[in-house]
């Protein structure tokens, strides 16, 4: 029996948001909005984003021994996210530096702070929280190693579910225990290099599947998703919806595809949900505000 439906390892960052007519070219200033802090990280967001859907989650990560660190430890307790792997350390909690558009498209700079400080070893110390998970979800806003150690500290039966955000190349110990590995176009990109054949997101997805991951999903944004495995390769519809913000979005979907996995559901089925939650997080603003319930995500 799991204590946990998803355990989270990854980034809380606080997030700096201004509103502009338009983002700045190079050497150019624009006016904006009046600064709006929120709680963000692309590890706190999934696990609030879970735990607003029902999803019983842990967060493994480290913020700062500050304000915006007391933000986030606030904000994963509101939603009910347990918070017993989060670590304080004397480096700033990591900030996000947030632009976002009349259209809700988002440029965004990471400082990582007490992020870039979760080692290996803190992945060794929370043996008990792997052991307790059905899935585990980890991002690439901590260091590369630390993610290598969450791969090694996967309990027998647990699923590893990875968005290679910001997207880097990654060593096939990780690449092998993905399942999936969820990329947009841009990570697709990067991952694949000088390998990329074709401009369909078909092509991307059989050529990572070559590269070791067990399943592979692609987002496409208002054109849903696509998903691969070795039974196949299928498309996911998007849910039409007014944008406001993509702040956090895919955030939303990952967490939720790795919550609808735990619960049993095939990957298409657990994408074409997570579709749906990531369609009702940018009709609002913000990233953890913005994420719905189970209830709201079937009214949409």
């Amino acid at each position: 029996m799991y204590d946990y439906d998803l355990l989270v390892v990854g980034s809380a960052n606080a997030d700096l948001v201004i509103g502009v007519d338009r983002r700045p070219a190079a050497g150019e200033t624009v006016l904006g909005t009046d600064l709006a802090v929120h709680p963000g990280g692309k590890g706190a967001n999934q696990a609030v984003a879970a735990a607003r859907l029902g999803a019983r989650t842990a967060l493994l990560a480290k913020v700062g021994d500050d304000d915006h660190g007391r933000l986030l430890l606030d904000s994963q307790r509101a939603a009910g996210v347990d918070t017993v792997g989060v670590l304080v350390d004397d480096a700033p909690t990591g900030v996000a530096l947030i632009t976002v558009d009349p259209s809700g498209d988002n440029s965004i700079v990471v400082s990582p702070g007490a992020n870039g400080r979760l080692a290996p070893a803190d992945v060794r110390a929370a043996t008990s929280l792997f052991h307790a998970s059905r899935v585990v979800s980890v991002m690439l806003e901590i260091p590369l190693e630390t993610v290598a150690e969450v791969v090694r500290s996967l309990a027998p039966g647990s699923r590893l579910v990875l968005n290679p955000s910001p997207p880097r190349a990654l060593p096939r110990e990780v690449l092998d225990a993905c399942d999936p590995l969820i990329v947009n176009e841009h990570e697709a990109k990067v991952l694949l290099g000088p390998s990329r054949v074709g401009d369909r997101p078909e092509d991307w997805a059989g050529i990572l599947l070559a590269k070791g991951p067990r399943s592979v999903v692609v987002t496409l944004g208002a054109d849903g998703a696509l998903v691969a495995s070795k039974d196949g390769v299928a498309r996911v519809p998007s849910v039409a919806v007014d944008a406001v913000d993509t702040t956090g979005a895919g955030d939303a979907f990952t967490a939720a595809l790795a919550y609808r996995l735990g619960a049993g559901a095939s990957l298409a089925e657990a994408a074409a949900y997570a579709a749906r939650v990531g369609a009702a997080a940018v009709t609002k603003a913000g990233a953890q505000e913005s994420y719905p319930t189970a209830e709201e995500v079937e009214a949409l």
